[in-house]
């Protein structure tokens, strides 16, 4: 099966450590993918040496060049041609996602699917980046600003989303002329090589091979060179608060630019006259897919007290029925976590709980079978326990009863990020009261919808120590252009702003 993949996706003769304008042979230490439901390699790549990250870059700066003068609508067709192109590899490439991650057939293929929608996305908006006209103070003066490309832009991603996010980034920098230097996963390199082999073929058929790049290795190594780099203007990080924080004030150092979309520690609060229904269906899916690997993961659910042990028990009824195992079955709702590492985290994170007070009301175990495999965990919690102030990235829930909803928002919002956020009620006072400037804090903010699955058409990224960062959607392109305020004088004149006077005779 995974052969198969492979040779369609044209890998099987690629020594794919790095891509500048050709695929370079590396030299640097050897990385090995595993598949995390059966802990076997699934291929090995030798990632890139100092010299060949130079060359690299070389080529994304060379490339710049040439892909800022293109009108952005050529751009933009460019783009269309690669979502195209990852249309005809859907399949192939999805199934491959599902075997590098652990993610479920369904998500493997939504997160390719992302990526097309982000490329359609990229083609309205080349034709759409609006600069404003403002009204001039001085007689005959024309004040307007516009935008133009930044550069090249370097792009790390996590294993959790190892194709989308470059999405998110790639097709939306493309688009406003930027190339893009993409660093993926250590754990993915397979998924990155494959997306990289697509766009490849594309871009040769304009000449203009170089525009986007890959480099493959360690944060450690590869993303330091990255944070550190002045010839990029923006770094675009997706990962841990711990890893954006060092990266943020490396970027800073060279007064740079970095876009951070970091961890969350995501609840959801259901009132009193919530449909139970609709909230038990959002709470699982939020709490339990991609193995609570996504940024966007349900940790923590609020109940009101009147609710909370009918819904609880549900819940745990639900929890009981949800099907463990390999994720290529189609079947199967639940995959593996990435690595042992994370299986580690995640029973560390759970003997925590309940030395300080909390009560596995169900699963906690891991499964006893090859690959990275848990139970699906809920955890009766107060807000008091400090490790309810955590992310796990794992499927832990754990769920807190509360009386007040002014007093609950307080406790959702008392977490130091800010990503995504719900409530789910039926009273129109409460769901604008959660929106309001003194509802939730995060980026984020859903009336009965789930904290993930967001859509592509609005700007996704966090607050507080998520970041802040925006993607994807809305107006989150300015980030990749530089804003120029431009004035001109058509009269014979040569006034001055504020009234100013300035006589040389």
């Amino acid at each position: 099966m995974f052969t198969d993949v492979l040779s369609r996706l044209g890998l099987s003769e690629i020594n794919p450590g790095a891509f500048a304008r050709d695929w370079l042979k590396c030299h640097g230490p050897e990385l090995v993918s595993l598949n995390p439901a059966t802990g076997q390699p699934l291929g090995k790549v030798v990632t890139a040496t100092h010299d060949e990250y130079e060359t690299v870059i070389r080529t994304a700066s060379e490339s710049f060049l040439k892909w800022r003068l293109l009108p952005p609508p050529q751009r933009g067709e460019i783009i269309r041609q690669i979502g195209m192109s990852l249309r005809q590899h859907k399949a192939d490439l999805g199934l491959l996602v599902t075997l590098e991650t652990g993610k479920i057939l369904t998500e493997g293929q939504g997160e390719v699917q992302e990526m097309i929608d982000m490329c359609d996305y990229a083609v309205g908006l080349s034709r759409q980046l609006f600069g404003l006209t403002m009204a001039s103070e001085r007689p005959s003066h024309r004040m307007f600003e516009q935008w133009h490309p930044l550069g090249p832009v370097g792009i790390i991603t996590a294993f959790n989303f190892p194709v989308a996010v470059w999405a998110w980034n790639a097709a939306v920098a493309g688009v406003c002329g930027d190339s893009c230097v993409w660093k993926p996963s250590s754990n993915t390199p397979l998924t990155a090589i494959a997306v990289q082999q697509i766009t490849n073929q594309v871009l040769k058929q304009h000449d203009l091979n170089g525009c986007f790049t890959l480099c493959i290795g360690s944060g450690s190594t590869i993303g330091q060179w990255l944070a550190e780099d002045r010839r990029l203007p923006l770094i675009s990080a997706t990962g841990s608060c711990h890893m954006g924080r060092r990266l943020a004030q490396t970027v800073a150092g060279r007064l740079g630019r970095s876009l951070l979309e970091l961890g969350g520690n995501n609840g959801i609060i259901v009132t009193e006259t919530a449909n139970l229904e609709l909230a038990l269906r959002a709470v699982t899916f939020a709490a339990v897919g991609t193995a609570g690997q996504r940024c966007t993961s349900l940790r923590r659910l609020f109940l009101q007290q009147s609710i909370a042990d009918e819904f609880l028990e549900r819940l745990v009824a639900i929890y009981g029925q949800i099907r463990i195992g390999n994720p290529w079955d189609a079947n199967v709702l639940l995959g593996p976590l990435i690595s042992e590492q994370a299986v580690a985290d995640m029973l560390h994170a759970m003997a925590t709980a309940e030395g300080q007070g909390g009560k596995v009301l169900t699963g906690g175990h891991r499964l006893n079978r090859p690959g990275n495999f848990v139970e699906p965990t809920i955890i009766r919690a107060t807000s008091g326990m400090s490790i309810v102030r955590e992310e796990t990235f794992a499927p832990i829930l754990y769920v807190m009863t509360y009386e007040d909803l002014d007093q609950v928002i307080q406790i959702h919002n008392s977490v130091d990020q800010g990503l995504s956020s719900a409530i789910f009620t039926d009273r129109l006072m409460d769901a604008e009261k959660f929106l309001s400037p003194a509802g939730s804090d995060c980026g984020i903010a859903n009336v009965n919808i789930g904290t993930s699955g967001a859509e592509i058409g609005g700007a996704f990224g966090g607050e507080k120590e998520t970041g802040g960062g925006r993607e994807a959607g809305s107006d989150s392109w300015k980030a990749y252009m530089r804003r120029q305020t431009c004035t001109i004088n058509y009269g014979s004149d040569l006034p001055l702003a504020q009234g100013v006077t300035f006589d040389v005779n």
